[in-house]
């Protein structure tokens, strides 16, 4: 056998030897694949069956085809939950994702350079602060502050002399829904500050020192070099909080149950309301499929848009 012979079969055997350890890697993710089916995959499925039944909880479910989904279209009230949806989308995706990209560059551009990185890291941590308050805490809080006749809210507007302004925030039909949007606001805008800053550690000063040069303000270097680079945060933190916005369901549960007079409805809590108040439980998980479907469809177009991003940037 030659020189050059014994150098490819050894590269072949290499080779084989490298595929051979790479098979074995896959063993390691055989916890991970029956984590989805049992959590996961199992749980659709159930979910898919039951909504084609009628179930109150106990007993033999009752196969009715699609009635379920025939009474959906019909309801009043699964139509305004989806409407409020979008409601909570803009409170969760699009107002914390424009603010938070401003506050981040502000931190990172003004207070992080005159007043340094201890207290930049200080406000980041207390404006990221409700994100890490379990959300019963932070209901409780909110629902002490709004109080009607007690709350600090209308406290404060009395002592003013804004009487007239003090309201019952989460107990008025029109003021409800408005509410909890501050209310979701302020929990969801934490994080999309935090990674802003972290995204904005990775653009080269050069950029915008040429463009300080150049005679660019702070505004057009924010807006052309600033915002162009972030693009690939900006898409992931407005598919990460669209889903999040679409399947919120503590923040309504603890501040309001939907009400009042379904004022605040949202399609979790709806599917909720209908397995465990009503015992619709094939009617709830008709509604859990529908926006499961609807998740689902969002992630894939907004994952599309990312990758075409990506291929576009190269």
């Amino acid at each position: 056998m030659t020189p050059t012979t014994r150098t490819l079969s050894a590269r072949r055997t290499d080779g084989r030897l490298k595929r051979g350890e790479a098979s074995r890697y896959y063993r390691y993710l055989i916890p991970g694949l029956l984590g989805l089916i049992i959590v996961v995959i199992v749980p659709a499925l159930a979910n898919l069956g039951l909504s084609f039944t009628q179930w109150s909880g106990v007993g033999t479910p009752e196969f009715v085809g699609l009635d379920n989904y025939s009474a959906l279209m019909g309801d009043a009230t699964f139509w305004r939950a989806f409407g409020n949806s979008a409601a909570t989308i803009v409170a969760m995706a699009i107002i914390p994702t424009f603010a938070g990209l401003f506050l981040a560059a502000l931190l990172f551009d003004f207070l992080a350079p005159r007043f340094g990185g201890a207290t930049s890291s200080l406000f980041r941590t207390v404006i990221y602060l409700p994100q890490i308050i379990p959300i019963a805490v932070a209901g409780v809080l909110w629902d002490f502050l709004l109080q009607p006749q007690t709350g600090a809210v209308n406290a404060a507007l009395r002592a003013v002399g804004l009487d007239q302004a003090a309201s019952n925030w989460l107990g008025d039909p029109s003021l409800a829904l408005p509410t909890v949007m501050v209310i979701l606001v302020w929990l969801q805008l934490g994080y999309t500050v935090v990674i802003f800053v972290a995204g904005m550690s990775r653009i080269d000063p050069a950029l915008h020192e040429a463009a300080s040069l150049d005679g660019a303000s702070w505004l057009q270097r924010f807006r052309v070099i600033t915002v162009s680079s972030l693009a690939p945060e900006i898409i992931v933190i407005l598919l990460t909080t669209t889903v999040a916005a679409l399947k919120v369901f503590a923040p309504i549960y603890v501040l309001t149950a939907g009400g009042p007079a379904n004022a605040t409805m949202v399609p979790s809590y709806f599917a909720f309301y209908n397995f465990f108040s009503t015992l619709k439980v094939g009617y709830g998980a008709a509604i859990s499929t529908v926006l499961a479907v609807l998740l689902t469809v969002l992630a894939v177009v907004l994952l599309a848009i990312q990758h075409r991003h990506q291929e576009g940037s190269r």
